[in-house]
């Protein structure tokens, strides 16, 4: 597995890399954003580390630049600020995991495995699927409709690949809070129903009568394609 890491500390990046060498990933980094950005559209990579405070490119920015080009390899962001705002922004900027400075080696090694196993299962999912009205590009994290697209989150993707790769299946609120949220979330189920109410809004054509992305009352939601 290769793991790009893009951090300006000189310190924390080689920290970081001597970890994951010694767990047996490959590792290269960049100490900038616009060095990082370039790096990870032009070589294969399997997940990013991306440090948020950094010069020339800042980590929101990069996100948003990879997702833009169809980038979807896992995004971990690094970063000093805790407050829910900025946990918020980057998740909404298609990062897929959000660790607050400073933190334990051992947690972010547990990240790293379960953004990997996660997206692995996801690589199973095809690029496009057309659901109803609606035509889902999984690698442009977008959703076209009437030949309008419009972005995705990478939360509503997340939850769009969960529910593809068990079509036919009904899909529990807390498999979704544990696949696309992480083991470390802090939302409730709640939050799943707001996410699959949007998805609704974007998707069917009488959201209030839902032919594509049901309930299964007491369960979860199941998705039907045609």
């Amino acid at each position: 597995m290769r793991i790009l890491i893009i951090e300006d500390e000189l310190a924390m990046r080689s920290a970081l890399v001597e970890t994951l060498n010694s767990e047996g990933y490959h590792t290269q980094s960049a100490d900038n954003g616009e060095t990082g950005l370039e790096l990870a559209c032009t070589e294969p990579f399997d997940l990013v580390l991306l440090d948020v405070m950094m010069p020339k490119l800042d980590g929101f920015e990069v996100c948003r630049h990879l997702r833009k080009r169809g980038k979807d390899m896992p995004v971990l962001m690094l970063t000093a600020k805790a407050q829910v705002e900025d946990r918020v922004e980057g998740l909404d900027c298609g990062a897929d995991d959000y660790l607050v400075k400073p933190f334990a080696l051992r947690e972010l090694l547990a990240r790293v495995r379960a953004l990997l196993r996660r997206h692995e299962k996801a690589a199973e999912v095809p690029d496009q699927i057309t659901i109803g009205p609606a035509t889902i590009d999984f690698k442009a994290h977008t959703l076209t409709r009437s030949n309008e697209a419009s972005p995705l989150t990478s939360k509503e993707i997340g939850m769009l690949r969960l529910l593809v790769s068990r079509q036919g299946d009904t899909v529990s609120r807390e498999m979704f809070l544990d696949v696309v949220w992480g083991y470390h979330s802090f939302p409730s189920t709640r939050t799943v129903d707001n996410f699959v109410a949007a998805l609704r809004g974007k998707i069917e054509t009488d959201p209030g009568n839902p032919v594509h992305l049901v309930t299964v009352r007491g369960e979860g939601y199941r998705l039907i394609l045609s």
